[in-house]
Order: structure tokens, then sequence, then C-alpha cells
């Protein structure tokens, strides 16, 4: 089996645009949650979320790409965009045949299709449908078109799990290339959904938080206080690569890509598994595909959504599978700082847990204040602050509903 290394990341997030500023939003444990500006969400329960600043389109495409696009393939070029940048991969000599995309959004071009039933179905009911309403919105296209603006013509498709949707499409691009269908893999996802379908829907189902008073606060992982997640948008791109091919070229490599593992609690469509059966048994088989023993791992990137149910949840798993070894981990939620991006969630989280290797330190776990006595004082969750850490080895976690568990290791190249 071929070894998998990680040689180009890009991120456009709720807390930095490029990977150097989601760096040091990390570092700094900057807070991305802020009142909605999307659209006016006055009649809404939950009337915040982390919306990517400053961000426009058309400093990286033309305008009639622009309009060809929902804002999530926006999110996913430009993410993917970076990645290939960072990597030094020659695009004129590649062998483009061997190039795949593999790209994941849990939901795809909501804002689009939003967007045309107001303005057709509940406005004059004219079906004056925008000609690219359907290409715009498809989950696919994110995939299709990193393709299209760079002639990769591998392996290409999307992968749709939910919040476990870009875990899965890396884990699935590292197998394309441990099973030499592939040399290089563009892997991510990118997520849009801060519009009036996903907040309302997310809200009457009890999901999110509503601490409208306090959003730079309110996605707390781990607090006693904690109400519900904090949504967020954005995209992040892992190039995976071949070993020998990137050694080769000279590539820097940013880390190994050690494992990967899927399962499922087939339990609820939305609540983990009271057990944590399904939790437990993708880390046991991540450890196993990456040939890792329990000391090795250094560092969790946890799921924590700031969620009642599934912060407590995860971390119970995290102890009947790592035992005293999980007092001497760090552990974080990054989506304390970044809010949760849905089907983006993994790869931004493994693009974090990367950047947490290269630059020793655990990404903090923010806006703890109350400590949950159902949380066992043995972890240690980097509460508010970034920690000095030596990180050989990061585990990332991510869950999704309909009851999918991804889990990802990368370690020191």
């Amino acid at each position: 089996m071929k070894r998998v290394v990680v040689t180009g990341i890009g991120a456009i997030t709720p807390i930095g645009n490029t990977i150097a500023a989601f760096l040091e939003g990390l570092q700094r444990g900057m807070s991305g949650a802020g009142p909605i500006t999307q659209f006016d969400p006055t009649l809404f329960k939950t009337r915040f979320a982390c919306e990517v600043k400053g961000f426009t389109p058309e400093d990286f495409m033309d305008k009639k790409e622009v309009r060809r696009m929902d804002r999530f393939t926006q999110f996913a070029l430009v993410a993917a965009g970076e990645g290939l940048r960072n990597s030094g991969l020659d695009l004129d000599r590649v062998d483009k045949q061997r190039v795949g995309v593999i790209w994941a959004s849990g939901i795809g071009g909501l804002h689009t299709l939003e967007k045309e039933i107001e303005e057709h179905a509940l406005g004059t009911g004219t079906p004056r449908h925008n000609p690219f309403l359907i290409p715009k919105m498809i989950t696919n296209m994110g995939a299709g078109m990193i393709s299209i603006q760079y002639g990769f013509m591998g392996i290409n498709y999307a992968t749709v799990s939910a919040c476990a949707s870009s875990s899965h499409a890396i884990i699935n691009a590292a197998d394309y290339i441990r099973l030499g269908k592939a040399d290089v893999m563009v892997a991510g996802g990118s997520e849009a959904t801060i519009a009036k379908t996903a907040v309302g829907g997310f809200t009457n189902m009890k999901a999110m938080s509503e601490r409208n008073d306090d959003p730079a606060t309110a996605s707390r992982p781990y607090d006693k206080e904690r109400d519900g997640f904090v949504l967020g948008e954005g995209g992040a791109a892992i190039i995976l690569e071949e070993y020998e091919h990137a050694k080769r070229r000279g590539a820097h490599i940013y880390a190994e890509y050690a494992g990967g593992a899927m399962t499922n609690d087939a339990y609820h469509i939305s609540a983990p598994h009271p057990e944590g059966i399904g939790v437990i048994a993708v880390m046991n088989l991540v450890l196993q595909d990456a040939g890792l023993a329990l000391a090795d791992i250094d560092y969790i990137n946890t799921h924590g959504t700031s969620t009642p149910l599934g912060d407590v949840a995860e971390l119970k798993a995290i102890q009947k599978v790592f035992g005293d070894e999980a007092g001497r981990m760090n552990i974080s939620s990054t989506k304390s700082m970044t809010g949760h991006l849905l089907g983006a969630a993994g790869a931004v989280e493994a693009v974090a847990s990367i950047l947490a290797m290269q630059h020793d330190f655990a990404p903090p776990t923010i806006n703890h204040f109350t400590d949950d006595p159902e949380v066992d004082t043995i972890f240690n969750l980097t509460f508010n602050e970034a920690q000095p850490r030596k990180i050989k080895a990061a585990l990332s976690n991510t869950f999704g509903f309909g009851g999918h568990n991804a889990s990802i290791i990368f370690k020191q190249a």
C-alpha cells in the first residue's frame, strides 16, 4: 500500500480567509461569531452565525463566473486554489489524468435554491428560473468546477454525509492514492448555509445556540451552559500526494496521512448513540488503519459542537478508547472559534490539526466559563488559550446526522 502525504493546504474560514490568517486565528483563540449580515434575521430565534468576513468573489474570479456559481462553489475554488499554490505542483507537467478531486458539501447550493423559490414560487409564480439554477445548486459542482478550472481528469465526485462529508472526502481520496489509482488528489469541502432555510430549520429542531446577546461566546463546547452549535461557513482543501511522487519533485510535506476510518451509529437521525458504540469503533479502527498505538496520539480535534448531548458522549467514547492515555493528550474543539461548518467541518478541522503539528501548539477550546460535572476532570480540553505542544500525531473526529462517524489521523512526515 502506497504512502500518502499532504503537500498543500488551503482555507477560507470565519476566523481567516487564508492559511496564514486561519493559523493566526487558531493561535489567538479568535471567535468568528457575530450578527448575521446575509439576510435580515430579526424574526428568527437565532440571529447570529460565524460568517466569512470580507469575501469578494470577484477578487478570485471574473463576474461572469461568479454569477454562475453558488457561494459554496466559490469557497471551493478559493480553498483549492490556495492549496494548489501551496503545493508547488507544476500543473503544466503533472499527469492530469492521474489527478483527481473529491470535494464535499453537506447541503450544496442552498442560497441559490432559496433565492429561486422566493423569487418564483413565492413571488410572481412565473417560471423564469435562472438557467444556471441546477448547476449552481447541485452538491457535486464544487468537485466539478475545481477539475474544470485546472483540467484535472482523474477521479472526481462529491461526498455527502452531513457533517462527516469532508472527512469522508479526505479518506476516500487517500485510499485512491494508496491503491495506486491516482498520484495527486484535491480533497476537502465547502459550505455556505447561512440562509433563512438553514437557520430556521436548525433552530426549530433545537440544535443551535440562541445566545443572541453575546454571539462571540455562544459556541462553548464542554461548558455547563452550552446551548447548541453556531452555524459557520467556508471551506478547506488538502492536497494529498503519493509519497514517492512528492519526493521526486522535492515537495514540502506538511504531514503524512496515517489513516482513516468510517462507521455508523445505526441509531438515530440526529442524536448520538448513548453508549458511543459507533464512535468507539471508528477511533479503534483509525488507530488500526494508521498502525499507531494509543500513546502515539498527542492531540484530538473533537467533533465538539457545543450541544448538550454530543459533547459528553464523545468524551466518554474517547475515555473508553484511550483509558489512562486520555489525560495525557491535548483535546480541543476548534468549532468554538469557527462555528460548525457542517459538511466542510472535517476539512477545516483536518487543516487545523495539520497546522497544530506544523507549529507545535494545541488550538484552544474558547468560551469556557463553567465546568460541567459530567465532563471528567482527567481531560485537558485546552480551555480558552492555545497551549505549546509538540504533536507527532493528531486525530480528528467528525460525526453527522444519520449516524455517520469519521476519524482521520495525520502524523509528522
